[in-house]
């Protein structure tokens, strides 16, 4: 993940902790590191775990009315969803879960605050 897209992320990461006593589905929203340089031997012993490429930045594991879960890619300034990106993001709608691409911190939150119905 690039540098400004973790800032903006660790922003919403940082909003949800302040707000989880008031909201307590916000302490089952977690990251997906995927991203990031690896090693060749860290990145091979991460595919025979399970990590996948292409799974969005942070998933909201609480269900509302009309959605499993929450998941939401994190992009900064002409930054485009890659393919993989873009074919999980396609999956996991297909099965219940609302996706989003956000592209600032502020774009987050209001999608996350929008999922659960706060005002």
């Amino acid at each position: 993940m690039k540098s400004r897209e973790a800032q903006e992320q660790a922003v919403v990461i940082s909003w949800c902790k302040m707000q989880e006593n008031i909201y307590p589905a916000l302490k089952n929203i977690y990251a997906i590191p995927n991203g990031g340089y690896r090693n060749k031997i860290e990145a091979k012993n991460l595919k025979l775990q399970g990590v996948k490429s292409g799974v969005p930045d942070l998933h909201l594991a609480y269900p509302n009315s009309f959605y499993h879960g929450l998941y939401i890619e994190m992009k900064w300034g002409k930054n485009k969803p890659t393919e993989n990106q873009e074919d999980w993001i396609k999956r996991l709608s297909a099965v219940g879960y609302k996706c989003e691409v956000c592209w600032s911190s502020e774009e987050g939150i209001e999608v996350i605050k929008q999922y659960l119905g706060i005002k």
